[in-house]
């Protein structure tokens, strides 16, 4: 009977709709938030096991929670993958999809030689799990040194806080190819309209090709096992200083094989120096 509860009826107030229902408010409380509950360990397991497997759908998601003793329907981690803005990252059913009415921009990184700074930025959004509840990260990268430029946390899966970042790294530089995934925050005419005003070309991923924006994912990873994962946030100001600080060390004090053993801001600032 609790699921007969419409919470978003503007009509008829939950209260009202208990009494119809001859239904305790208390125990559709009680139950909701016991759900709530449950649907934050669902996001957190989800986060761990996407962050290992990013070519996990929702079928196959489930299939994991069940085999961990969860008894989920497909339908609630569909769900729940969308709240979290992720999606399998190969070809399939997908839980997030591109805004119907935006435009959707060609991928302009295939077998392009990217050997100097500013040549390519990439910007992603990812899943950030706090002590209760959880925000939404985004960060723009340069793809020849993997610097981060910017990065900004929200509540909501809006396009502002995008937009604040991308504002942000201009500030410091613009590339000559910005390149994200088709998600509706990039392929917002806000976003794309500013990169065309700058003058930038556009690049997006393929869709569910996790190797358009690879170096972006391995940032996600590191953010999620060498910080997010070893901490519980309390609160949105505790995260934003740990994820500060996190940047900080990944570009100032974080060697990269690849990049010769220097860190990202050297290998940022020594080639942008090297070209002027």
């Amino acid at each position: 009977m609790r699921h007969a509860i419409e919470p978003d009826n503007s009509f008829i107030p939950v209260s009202r709709q208990c009494e119809l229902l001859g239904l305790p408010r208390s125990s559709y409380y009680y139950q909701q938030c016991r759900d709530n509950s449950y649907n934050e360990l669902l996001m957190r397991m989800i986060d761990e096991q996407y962050t290992r497997r990013p070519f996990y759908g929702s079928p196959r998601m489930t299939d994991w929670l069940r085999s961990q003793g969860e008894l989920v329907n497909h339908k609630r981690v569909e769900r729940l993958m969308r709240k979290m803005g992720i999606m399998a990252v190969v070809p399939g059913p997908h839980t997030s999809r591109p805004h119907p009415e935006h435009n959707v921009y060609p991928y302009l990184l295939r077998n392009l030689d990217i050997n100097r700074a500013d040549q390519v930025w990439a910007a992603d959004i990812t899943y950030i799990r706090m002590d209760k509840g959880f925000l939404y990260l985004v960060a723009i990268m340069d793809w020849f040194s993997r610097y981060v430029l910017s990065w900004r946390l929200s509540n909501s899966l809006d396009v502002y806080f995008c937009l604040e970042a991308l504002e942000e790294a201009l500030s410091i530089s613009k590339p000559d190819i910005f390149n994200t995934d088709q998600g509706s925050q990039f392929t917002s005419p806000k976003h794309t309209d500013r990169l065309k005003d700058a003058q930038i070309n556009i690049s997006m991923d393929g869709r569910g090709r996790f190797q358009d924006n690879i170096f972006i994912e391995r940032l996600w990873r590191s953010v999620k096992y060498e910080e997010v994962y070893l901490k519980n946030y309390s609160d949105g100001r505790g995260a934003f200083e740990n994820l500060k600080n996190y940047f900080l060390f990944y570009n100032q004090e974080r060697p990269h094989d690849s990049l010769g053993k220097r860190t990202p801001e050297h290998a940022y600032l020594f080639d942008k120096e090297r070209i002027n």
